[in-house]
Order: structure tokens, then sequence, then C-alpha cells
């Protein structure tokens, strides 16, 4: 949280720089030939910054030998890992903490902040999750479009920092509010799973009656079910009256209910089939800015017609559009695709509209209430599950005409059908309200995170260290005064460079191989003839990871005369190529 210098701190806290807290310790550089993706003999496990997230994931690591590796570069409990270089702003910066021993270590486009002695390291890592800390990192990063951090960066950031024991006390309670508020963003990620199997248990209940059965003993039925039957048989001429259908009653249905099919409840057309038919294919060279709407499965793959985000066509006059064109009270089912099986009723208002060969248009009679219809085919345990077993393909499901007209329906008779329609809808209105307070509770929580980081910085989570010693009646180390330790205690270990006359003092091997000889990067760029990523062109051209800014200096110039070209194949990835002069 980067604080300006007058800004009041609680009495016994200090600001102070990143650099003054901790030691940033740059990444493992290699050759490419000498990483491997499993583990072996001489090799050591290696972070690099797609390991870094909300905190960090050991998969997809690399392994390197063991010879390339200082002993400050091994990974050490409460070190914050960074990604240094990236070509995404949204990463450059991005640090966890090592929570648990892992013995490993990280690449050199990564760097380590390490605490000193006489910081709280869990206090330290606090600071890198604030979303202050972010926003200051973001800005100081970028570059053009390469963004790596530098060692003054970090000596700019300023830390509020309380006494010592108070460190602890804050991290305990932050670490305590986060637990609980983890736990109930735990908790509201399960209930939209918990809501839609509550919305396919009321389905259930109303296609097997079980919705409306303390409803039937105290309405009196005008009509039954297979009286219905009868009459939406007798309505039709005598050339529909021909289509094979049949009525099923049994101990497994509710009393006046009736078993029949889609496509006896369908509306004949002109020959007699019933309305169950499909748009036509190549309708795509008729899209158009103006027109009638033209319904894909997109348009309704929440078991809802979407139409005002349809495209429009110019579509052809004749029988084809004819048979193609929607009505309100038409049922639309997707027939092909990934999002088979999806229903919707299109309303009443509707605007022109036609469908493509991917969604079934279903015309159903007025004598039964398509609504019910909807509801059945939504049902897991009723049309839905018939329809899945009809899907057909592989890789690109899909169902045909006759098959849909063979899913059976059990019906009940009219007037319970609009009641079976009004208590569903009931119930979905109660589950949609629910769904809107989990959504907000789930947007509330989300911000909880960086506000009680902000509190925890700006002092106001715990008890300050100075008033706890006023009221004890004892005295306290304020933060400067522990500042002035870690100093002084950093100054006694510094190496002594030996003086004229003097003894040199003895400095510790670092164990590493030369520094590979360098070489131009516009040369190396043309020398491969293909786009690079600034971690293949770093290793290319010998840079090891005391030479990371150096390297990206270099890229800005090249970049900035024209020499070097950027490529954005999207907003993550940044490939670099030689110009041609």
């Amino acid at each position: 949280m980067t604080l300006p210098a007058d800004t009041d701190l609680p009495e016994g806290w200090a600001q102070a720089s990143v650099l003054d807290l901790a030691d940033l310790i740059r990444g493992v550089s290699y050759a490419k030939g000498e990483a491997a993706t499993e583990p072996g003999a001489s090799r050591v496990a290696l972070l690099r910054a797609n390991n870094i997230g909300d905190g960090l994931n050991f998969h997809d690591l690399q392994y390197v030998p063991v010879a390339r590796v200082r002993v400050d570069q091994y990974l050490r409990l409460g070190d914050i890992v960074l990604a240094m270089s990236s070509g995404s702003r949204s990463v450059v910066g991005k640090g966890a903490s090592l929570r648990e021993p892992w013995k490993g270590t990280f690449g050199a486009f990564c760097g380590v902040l390490r605490a000193f002695a006489g910081i709280e390291r869990r206090y330290f890592g606090l600071y890198f999750q604030t979303k202050e800390y972010r926003t200051a990192i973001s800005d100081v990063a970028s570059g053009t479009n390469i963004n790596n951090l530098k060692r003054e960066h970090f000596a700019n950031l300023l830390v509020p920092l309380p006494p010592l024991a108070e460190q602890k006390r804050i991290v305990a309670k932050v670490e305590a509010l986060l637990e609980r508020v983890n736990a109930g963003r735990s908790r509201l990620a399960k209930l939209p799973a918990i809501l839609k199997r509550f919305r396919q248990s009321v389905l259930a209940a109303a296609c097997s009656g079980r919705l409306s059965e303390t409803w039937r003993p105290f309405h009196v039925i005008s009509e039954s079910a297979s009286r219905l039957i009868e009459r939406i048989a007798a309505s039709r001429p005598t050339e529909a009256r021909a289509y094979d259908f049949h009525i099923a009653q049994g101990d497994d249905l509710p009393n006046g209910w009736v078993r029949t099919t889609i496509g006896f409840l369908a509306e004949p057309t002109l020959n007699g089939r019933p309305y169950v038919t499909s748009g036509s294919r190549g309708w795509a060279r008729y899209v158009s800015d103006r027109g009638p709407y033209f319904i894909r499965s997109e348009n309704i793959n929440t078991d809802a017609l979407r139409v005002e985000e349809a495209v429009k066509v110019a579509a052809p006059s004749g029988a084809e559009a004819d048979r193609t064109r929607v009505l309100g009270g038409d049922l639309l089912l997707t027939i092909t695709g990934n999002n088979v099986g999806r229903t919707a009723v299109v309303p009443t208002d509707v605007p022109a509209a036609h469908v493509s060969q991917h969604v079934a248009i279903i015309r159903t009679t007025r004598l039964s209430d398509v609504r019910y219809l909807w509801l059945w085919l939504r049902s897991v345990k009723h049309g839905q599950a018939q329809l899945e077993e009809h899907f057909y393909g592989e890789t690109k499901p899909g169902l045909n005409l006759d098959q849909v007209k063979s899913v059976w329906v059990d019906l009940p008779p009219l007037e319970e059908q609009r009641e079976i329609v009004r208590r569903v809808e009931a119930l979905f209105a109660l589950a949609d309200r629910i769904e809107g307070h989990v959504r907000a509770a789930a947007v509330r929580a989300e911000r909880l995170p960086q506000a009680i980081l902000a509190r925890a910085f700006r002092g106001e989570m715990v008890p300050t260290e100075a008033d706890l010693a006023s009221r004890e009646g004892r005295d306290y180390e304020p933060a400067s005064v522990l500042l002035e330790r870690i100093w002084e205690a950093r100054e006694q270990h510094k190496p002594t460079r030996r003086e004229s006359g003097g003894k040199k003092m003895a400095t510790p091997s670092t164990s590493r191989k030369p520094v590979r000889n360098r070489r131009e990067l516009d040369e190396v760029l043309l020398e491969q003839g293909k786009p690079l990523t600034p971690e293949r062109l770093f290793d290319l051209a010998g840079f090891d990871e005391d030479s990371v800014d150096y390297f990206y200096e270099k890229l800005r110039e090249l970049i900035h005369y024209g020499k070097v070209r950027e490529n954005r194949p999207n907003t993550k990835d940044v490939t670099l190529e030689a110009t041609k002069t």
C-alpha cells in the first residue's frame, strides 16, 4: 500500500521501502536444452510465472540442473515469489507466498522477496495481496508492452509497518477473517448447483403429478385428459387423424392423466403430418443488418428465447420462409450442436423471426398449454431423459424430427396443466430471487478480502501496540526502532572489502557457471528468421539472471528505433521479430 510521506500512521508505525524489509533475489537462468519436464538426478524443480496465481501452484514445473542454482535461489518458507517480466500487465508483479516447505527454485523472469529477520514474513506477504500494490506495480512496470520490474521499482514502494508484536496480531486476525470469508465464498459457490437441483426437483414433481396432488382433490375437473385427447383428434381434418398416436393409462399415472406424444400434440400441417419442422441449410447467405431475426441454437441456450441477440436475415419469400417462420406460442427445441435439448416458448409479441437448421419448431394444439409441454421437455427425468436416449453423433450430438415427435408426454387435464405451470412459475420465481441474493452476496464476499487488508494496513484491525503498552504501563519497541535494528544487523553482515594494506575477507562461492557470451538481440532474431518469445530470445542471446533489466532496456531501445517489432497474438502473450530493412 503505497502511502505519501505525510500520511498519518498509527502511533508506533513507520513507512519503509520494500527493499528496507527484504532482499530481492533474481531467478535462475538456464539454456532451453538444459530444462526438462520430468524430475531427475541432479535436477531441481523450478517455478515460472504461470505457477503464480492466488497462491503458488506446483503443476507444469520445469527441472533444471542443480549446478545452475545458487544457494540463495532455493526457496524458503515465507518467500514471496514474483513475476518480474511478462507481456501482460495483469501478470507482471503478481506475487504469492511459499506457505509450506518445498525444495525448489524459480526462473530468471521471476524474483523472490525474502523478508529480513525481525519482519513477520506473513505480514509482509499480505502486502502483496493488496489492490494498492497491484495498482502501483502495474503503473510502474509498463513499458513498450514489454513489462519488466526493476530493483528501483521496489525501492520506491512504501509499506506501512507496525511494531513486530502488532504485526503478528494483525496476521492472526486477518488470517482468521480470510478463513471465514473463504468458507463463506465456498458455501456461496455451492448454492447455484443447489438451486439447479431444486428447479429440477420442482420439474420432476410437476411432471409426475406430485406438485398438484394437494390441488386435485379439491377441484372438479370439467374435462379429463382422455376426453381432451378425443376432442383434439375430433377437431382435426380427416387426413390428420391417420397420424399414429396412442393413449395409455395405468397405475403409474395420476388419476385423470393420459400418456400421449409430442407428435400428437402438434398441430397438423396441410398434409396431415405434425407441425414439427426445422430451418433450412444455406441461410447464412441471407444474413443482413435488417429484416426478420434468425434464431440459432445460441439464442435459446438458457431455456428461454433471447431473440434480441439474434442476427437478422433478408429472408427469401415463398413456402420455405413460411415454413420456418415462428409464431407466438411455438415451442422451440435445439436439435443439433452443444446446446441440443434446450427449449423455449416463443412469446406472443415476438417480432418477425425464422429458425435455423439447428432449431426445431413444435407448433402445439391450442387445446393444451404449451408451457406445460415446455416444462416436460426441461425435466431431466422426463423429456430430457428421452431426448438424451435419441442423441446421435459423438462430436456433434443431434436429434431428427421423427425422434422429437416420438417423445411421450404424461398429460394432465387442461385445468391441472395451468395450475402446474402456475406453481412451477411461483417456485422458480422464488429460486430466482434467492439466486439474485446469492449473486449480490458473492460480489460483496469478493470485495471483502481487500476491505480486510485495507483496514489491516491502516492499523484498524487490532489494538495498536502503543495503546496496549499505555494501558499495561509498559514500554514497547516502535517500528522505527525495529527498522534501525534491521539496518544495523544488515550492516554487520555485509562482506568487508580489502582496503589498502588490509586483509581481504573471503566471499562465498556461488557455484555458478560462467556468464555466456552475449549477442545482439536483433542479430539473434534475424538469424532465427521467426518470431521468438522474450524468454527464448533471452536464452539464445546469452543473458542471465543478473542482466534481466539490461535485456529489457536493450529490447525497448530496439523497438523504439524500429529494429524489432512486437506481435501480440492475444492479450497475454508477446513475440518478437526483427524488422527487415
